[in-house]
């Protein structure tokens, strides 16, 4: 399907990227759908005369997208963007490795958005001017005697129209629903969870590069010092030439022997020179290390400070709790002392109008 797709559309731009898809299920996560970046490119289709967006890992179609003129790209954080697709029912996120290939990315979707809009405008156009009865109501009698304008008025403009209309309302809808779904709190995690995706696959690339610079530093080393010692037997040698004299070889095997001297020579310092530039290697591998530290270190502590707001919470619920226990206690005492206080009264009462009838005795 895609090798003959490939023939006929034409990639007009590409970029490396981590390819993620929304969890169908809660519509608030994001599911890694490649282990590794992975090629994302803008095709163009002159026959059809559409714009795509194709990412394929393996054998295997990982983004498939058509770009509607509706579709807006949305950047999230300073390396991750995504956008939904309805026709597809689901939304793409994308993490960059720097800022500027989020950048490249968000202005060249916005170009072949403007482009998909021209084309379908160029299109509308195209067709109304080949069929210019399409705008304009024919009675029904006339519909009923010619059948081409039904059929014309069925798959004409006017039903691509109201499709895209449907659509339109369609991706609006989908645009509030995701609006409100990365408004309730989700967004800080998921790029944080990208960053640390990033840096760990940056890690392990760093590491195998470092593991192979060292292998290469060793045999190199050993090289050097097979070096050296031709070098020192070399000289040992020009030496002995020159103080032999004439009893020894000819001036053409002193030639050679101080060329070889001087090519051996030539080869150490460039090896030297690798050397130099794979321990600066070695140093910004430390680097990348560290600010992989710091961003876990970040990320423990957001961690501990969500367990300390958590603790805090229940504490205070807690709290709220005993209070009102307390209260409900204090309002049944006062409901005891006052069902006292109005038994102690009628008994008053009654004490009174005894003494009441004693006196008038």
């Amino acid at each position: 399907m895609f090798p003959l797709h490939r023939e006929r559309e034409q990639p007009i731009f590409s970029a490396r990227a981590h390819v993620f898809q929304i969890d169908p299920a809660t519509k608030r996560n994001w599911i890694p759908a490649s282990k590794h970046a992975v090629t994302v490119s803008f095709f163009y289709d002159a026959n059809r005369n559409v714009y795509r967006i194709i990412s394929v890992g393996g054998t295997k179609a990982i983004i498939n997208s058509t770009i509607s003129p509706n579709m807006s790209f949305t950047k999230t954080s300073q390396k991750f963007g995504q956008w939904a697709d309805s026709r597809a029912n689901t939304v793409y996120g994308l993490g960059f490795a720097t800022e500027q290939q989020l950048h490249q990315f968000s202005e060249r979707f916005n170009e072949v958005k403007d482009g998909a809009r021209l084309a379908r405008e160029k299109s509308q156009e195209k067709m109304e001017m080949n069929n210019p009865g399409l705008s304009i109501a024919a009675p029904q009698d006339l519909c009923d005697e010619l059948q081409s304008p039904p059929v014309m008025c069925a798959n004409g403009p006017e039903d691509k129209l109201f499709r895209s209309q449907s659509a339109d309302i369609t991706l609006n809808a989908e645009k509030e629903r995701i609006k409100k779904m990365l408004s309730e709190g989700s967004i800080c995690e998921m790029n944080l969870e990208t960053e640390l995706f990033t840096l760990q696959d940056s890690n392990a690339k760093l590491v195998a590069a470092l593991h192979e610079a060292n292998a290469n530093v060793e045999q190199w080393k050993k090289q050097l010092v097979a070096y050296q010692d031709e070098t020192e037997r070399l000289r040992d040698q020009v030496a002995d030439l020159e103080a032999h004299g004439g009893h020894g070889p000819s001036d053409m095997l002193k030639d050679e022997l101080t060329q070889s001297l001087e090519e051996l020579e030539a080869l150490l310092k460039a090896k030297d020179e690798e050397i130099c530039i794979l321990q600066a290697k070695k140093s910004d591998f430390h680097e990348m290390e560290q600010e992989r530290e710091e961003a876990i270190h970040r990320i423990q502590e957001l961690e501990m400070r969500n367990v300390e707001l958590e603790r805090r919470v229940q504490g205070a619920e807690q709290s709220l709790a005993n209070s009102l226990q307390e209260r409900d206690r204090i309002e049944s005492e006062v409901h005891r002392v006052v069902e006292i206080l109005d038994v102690k009264i009628f008994d008053l009462n009654d004490l009174r109008q005894s003494l009441v009838k004693l006196i008038d005795k």
